[in-house]
């Protein structure tokens, strides 16, 4: 049976999807904004409890303030890896020394997450912490807004540096004013990329799919023809 051209662009929305960390200083307008933020509002949610809540930043000053703690969490975090010879391990293949220095750089100095802090706008998601399936359903909402930040040739990552340790997420909370029954999931910075970063590789299917018991291999699937990062 042939694939619907639908489907087809669906699909091809999903394998353009990229990580982008960098943004050229143009607004976004509010149309695509709301169409964005109207994605993430019809995921699924475990028994439509639909516990997302969305806060748009524009105000520079928090949005800079937001850089500032994303870089400082994604800092404490690589450097406990780099302490802890993890770093050496994720980096084991790479054979170049200036290379893995400069990543490491990268990764223990928090550069990796401040780029937040000069995107045009940040969506802050949050979700409410008396629904069970939280976690979930935010995730499956970001999914979606992701999607629709490509689809209208946008750029955008999901960064959850500041939302791990309690004393950045407190921060965050106090900077945006979020209540306590409500947690801050992750932040969406997103703005017009100047270039699109190429593919990442993916796991075949192979590895990953099995036919009805773990580790059965499931006829019929071959690798994917390309990729994108996470």
């Amino acid at each position: 049976m042939e694939i619907p051209a639908l489907a087809k662009t669906a699909m091809q929305i999903i394998l353009d999807r990229r990580s982008v960390r960098q943004f050229n200083p143009d607004p976004v307008p509010d149309e695509f904004l709301k169409l964005i933020l109207e994605a993430g509002r019809q995921a699924p949610s475990g028994e439509d409890a639909q516990p997302w809540r969305f806060i748009v930043v524009k105000d520079k000053a928090l949005i800079e303030r937001l850089g500032h703690i994303s870089g400082r969490g994604s800092g404490r975090r690589f450097t406990g890896e780099f302490l802890t010879k993890k770093l050496d391990d994720r980096f084991k293949s790479l054979e170049d020394a200036a290379k893995r220095e400069a990543i490491y750089k990268k990764l223990t100095s928090g550069q990796v997450s401040s780029f937040v802090g000069r995107a045009p706008v940040v969506i802050a998601v949050c979700g409410k912490k008396d629904v069970w399936d939280m976690p979930y359903d935010t995730s499956a909402a970001m999914e979606n807004m992701l999607l629709a930040i490509t689809a209208l040739g946008l750029g955008a990552c999901w960064v959850i540096a500041p939302c791990i340790d309690v004393r950045d997420e407190t921060e965050m909370k106090s900077l945006l004013k979020v209540p306590d029954e409500v947690k801050v999931v992750s932040l969406i910075p997103l703005g017009w990329p100047p270039k699109i970063p190429g593919p990442r590789p993916r796991l075949p299917l192979t590895e990953i799919c099995f036919l009805d018991t773990y580790g059965t291999p499931l006829p019929g699937v071959e690798a994917p023809g390309g990729g994108n990062d996470a």
